[in-house]
């Protein structure tokens, strides 16, 4: 039920696209943009389990979504992980589509301080807080391989549970 209510929200052209022999690409493409906190047109939320209410609930095929989740949203999370590194805070702050406030940004650079590195995957795994701490990663500076496996280590846990929630869902509503 929530599955085909979240279709239901989506942008007709964007289920069309998924519904198109494009779909992973598209897909994929989605999850960038997702990752590098520049989805604005649906919750990133709703992406896994819409995708498997149009593209199928077969074991393969769910593996394959949460593959794409995983890697596009570490793509996208990487770009915005060294756009921070090298910008820096200041500049990242001066951009538009960035749109993060500088009270939330000090929040999530206490948050980085206290904690280290283990918040990427921990934030990456909690609604609310996915790819927040991408951007106080690269202000410390943190090394690249090191964030990229943290990143998605926080991506497969939390697009595995949404898979298996909306799985749930699915096996109730029908």
């Amino acid at each position: 039920m929530a599955a085909v209510l979240q279709i239901a929200e989506m942008p007709p052209y964007l289920r069309d696209l998924l519904n198109s022999e494009y779909a992973l690409l598209i897909l994929f493409g989605v999850f960038v943009l997702e990752g590098a906190m520049l989805m604005y047109f649906m919750p990133s939320e709703a992406i896994v389990p819409v995708s498997i209410g149009l593209l199928g609930t077969t074991i393969p095929t769910i593996t394959t979504i949460i593959g794409v989740a995983v890697l596009g949203a570490t793509v996208g999370q990487v770009g915005l992980f060294v756009l921070a590194k090298r910008g820096g805070r200041e500049w990242l702050l001066e951009k538009r589509w960035f749109r993060v406030s500088d009270s939330s940004l000090d929040r999530f650079d206490g948050w980085f301080e206290r904690w280290g590195p283990v918040v990427v995957p921990v934030s990456n795994a909690l609604l609310f807080t996915r790819g927040m701490l991408t951007v106080p990663a690269g202000f410390a500076e943190m090394s690249t391989r090191k964030f990229v496996v943290l990143s998605a280590i926080g991506t497969v846990i939390f697009e595995s549970a949404l898979a298996a929630l909306s799985l749930g869902v699915i096996e109730v509503a029908f």
